[in-house]
């Protein structure tokens, strides 16, 4: 996802405000600067966030991003205690409440998606604890009535050294709640952080080691009930009854709840909700998608794709540069819808009460749930209560909210709370998928192999037009066509264009990003026809068209930690190649090498995977190597199995025997290297999956000399 919002122009002193916090302390506001309000009846845009820091000298940031596994609520407040000095025990976090002014700059929504966190946060959070530190430190030096220059702080303590006098932040806080905000602040030198760029342990580690740490499935109510569901197994189609008197037989079960498209049984606990639903045997009509499958999906997409599409992009003149090229190639690449398959199931608890609406669940998007849940329930916004919790996998399922207007519209016809959970396949079944694609790319070399000219047509669902629509401009979708524009490489004519071709009546969404993890693996599969066409060595043939030096670093490293070019030891009988992929994408550079291995019957296994990424100033490594191991094997686990296909109207695939997560002992060895760099920093969230894809494409292309432009990668090898 990349919604990019201009910036406001905000003054320091709009910028931060600050007052007292009732019963006494410091409250800090930021107004985080650029975009708009996701909301279209939003009146107008005052994205911030809240720092207080209270007389037990306790600090708090009230967090405007949610934590999904990717580190956030570790790295985030190491930004605020370093220019505060306190430590990062120190600070304690809050969910923020559903507030467009709690907005994402970088996005203008209040969202956690796109790779975001760090980015937007760099320069505002760090602004935040430095001012808060000058304000304490001048409280101190009022207090003392002496010279500010004279003062120090250290781990939450204002010292003045030579009259021998300290004073902890809690004992100065309502003094510098009456300063004036400082004009300008001076950020720390690098060189002296203490915490930014450090390895830190995650703080939401131990809890969910030792099962303290509460998700939204962990929910529980007073007098709370259990509900699962049934949805139309086809697009489109509608509930035509179900037997309720055999549900109620069993014990446990209290209630049948029918929707337009969806059953429900509520229950005392989870085991009789789905025996209830089991035996209420719901009958469907499936509507005017009953005969829909995969291949229609693709023959339509076939022939839209044959026809001009919207120019995202154009430099030079590609369609003259093809016709005076030495030499012409062309490729198409197809790619399948796929599920989230987060580890936590869907769920979400509701509670209609005389007042509003109550709601505990893990979502991306408080904001759009509480618009949503009220839409639903027929009331104003203010009266729905979103409690956000921790999410037990996100990649942008989280960013929907179908599953909550659903559980309001449940519990609307209960009394009393109730937790709705959607079963594994429920949930695979009526996911909000990426969206399949077909992809026409076309260059012209010269006698030398090098590109020329360059086409690249994107035909397939825009997500943006229904996320988003203002982002949705002139027929072009930002985000599909996202790291197919800006490559890493000199072309001298270059057009890319995008087709909106909807799948039918199938819900699209983002999937731990959409176009730079789709996009790399067209780009940079094609990348690596031509370097064989030209019979040139993958590596050699890129630093020939690298037109950046940071890029040029981070592919000249991962060639040289990942031994490219010196021999592979295949296993007896099998055949073994490496394969490299580079992008520039979510504002870092990142490259990979995959080493395969594949066997007789043409299984693929991943031995070894070498990433090397420059994401600017790594604020914790430690979280950016767990990103790009765990980015890693999702894309992996895409790459070589899985796909979401249609037969009759009905998706074929229903767990995780058919939705494979790489297991354990299926991973390779992943080497993560982090370029050092003084730059702003990039995002780490999404990058280890975009590069992963083409880079075992190309690895299994050298093992055996077979060209992948279909994913999965299984079942599309022919045997020797």
């Amino acid at each position: 996802m990349n919604m990019t919002a201009p910036n406001a122009g905000l003054s320091r002193r709009g910028f931060l405000k600050l007052s007292a916090v009732a019963g006494g302390g410091l409250l800090i506001e930021l107004n985080l600067p650029g975009g708009h309000a996701l909301a279209a009846d939003a009146g107008r845009f005052e994205p911030n966030a809240f720092i207080r820091i209270g007389r037990d000298g306790v600090v708090t940031l009230v967090m405007h991003k949610v934590e999904m596994g990717q580190g956030t609520y570790t790295a985030i407040p190491q930004l605020i205690a370093e220019e505060l000095d306190v430590s990062l025990d120190a600070v304690k976090l809050e969910h923020a409440p559903p507030d467009p002014r709690y907005a994402e700059p970088l996005i203008g929504a209040q969202i956690t998606g796109g790779s975001t966190s760090i980015r937007g946060a760099w320069k505002p959070m760090r602004e935040a604890g430095a001012t808060a530190r000058v304000l304490l430190v001048q409280a101190a030096a009022k207090k003392w009535n002496t010279d500010v220059t004279t003062l120090t702080t250290r781990d939450g303590v204002v010292i003045d050294a030579a009259g021998g006098r300290r004073a902890g932040y809690g004992e100065l806080v309502d003094v510098a709640a009456t300063l004036p905000v400082p004009t300008t602040v001076t950020l720390k030198d690098p060189k002296d952080f203490r915490l930014i760029g450090k390895p830190v342990r995650r703080i939401d580690a131990a809890g969910k080691v030792n099962g303290s740490a509460r998700f939204g499935i962990d929910v529980v109510r007073p007098g709370m009930k259990i509900a699962t569901v049934a949805a139309s197994p086809v697009f489109g189609g509608t509930l035509a009854g179900v037997d309720e008197a055999a549900a109620l037989k069993v014990k446990g079960v209290r209630q049948i709840v029918k929707l337009d498209s969806a059953v429900a049984v509520v229950a005392d606990h989870m085991w009789a909700a789905r025996q209830g639903l089991a035996a209420c045997a719901p009958r469907w009509n499936d509507g005017a998608h009953a005969r829909l499958d995969t291949a229609q999906i693709f023959a339509h997409l076939e022939k839209s794709s044959e026809g001009p599409g919207a120019v995202a992009h154009r430099s030079g003149d590609a369609a003259a540069a093809m016709r005076t090229g030495a030499r012409r190639i062309d490729a198409v690449y197809r790619q399948p819808m796929l599920a989230h398959a987060t580890m936590e199931p869907i769920n979400c608890t509701v509670e209609v009460k005389p007042d509003g609406v109550d709601i505990w669940v893990g979502t991306q998007v408080p904001g759009i749930a509480q618009t949503v849940a009220a839409q639903t329930a027929g009331i104003k916004p203010e009266q729905v209560r979103v409690h956000n919790h921790l999410l037990g996998g996100g990649f942008g399922r989280r960013l929907e909210v179908d599953f909550i207007a659903q559980a309001v519209a449940i519990a609307k016809q209960v009394r009393g709370p109730v937790k709705v959970v959607w079963s594994r396949e429920e949930d695979v079944q009526h996911d909000m998928y990426r969206p399949p694609y077909l992809d026409r790319i076309s260059a012209a070399v010269d006698a030398r192999g090098m590109p020329v000219a360059w086409t690249h047509r994107v035909a397939g669902s825009s997500i943006m037009a229904r996320f988003f629509p203002p982002a949705f401009k002139d027929g072009v979708d930002p985000d599909a066509v996202d790291g197919a524009i800006e490559l890493p490489y000199v072309i001298p004519a270059m057009q890319v264009e995008f087709q909106q071709v909807e799948p039918p009546a199938v819900p699209t969404a983002f999937w731990r990003g959409v176009g730079p993890t789709r996009n790399g693996f067209v780009v940079e599969g094609f990348i690596d026809e031509l370097a064989a066409s030209a019979g040139q060595d993958p590596v050699a043939y890129r630093r020939a068209l690298v037109k950046d030096g940071r890029a040029r670093k981070v592919l000249d490293l991962v060639a040289e930690r990942s031994g490219w070019g010196t021999p592979l030891k295949p296993l007896a009988g099998h055949r073994a190649g490496r394969g490299v992929a580079l992008m520039h994408v979510f504002g870092s550079y990142i490259a990979q090498v995959a080493e395969v291995d594949v066997n007789a019957d043409n299984e693929v296994r991943v031995r070894r995977v070498t990433c090397v990424i420059d994401c600017g100033f790594a604020v914790n490594p430690l979280t950016v190597t767990a990103q790009m191991e765990g980015g890693i094997i999702f894309g992996l686990s895409a790459a070589l199995w899985n796909e979401i296909t249609l037969a009759d109207g009905r998706v074929q695939q229903s767990n995780f025997h058919d939705v494979r997560v790489m297991r354990m002992n299926e991973a390779p060895q992943i080497d993560v290297h982090i370029v050092p760099s003084a730059e702003a920093p990039g995002g780490v969230g999404e990058p280890g999956t975009s590069v992963a894809i083409p880079a075992v494409v190309n690895a299994v292309f050298a093992a055996t000399g077979q060209r992948v432009r279909t994913l999965p990668i299984s079942g599309q090898l022919k045997s020797a």
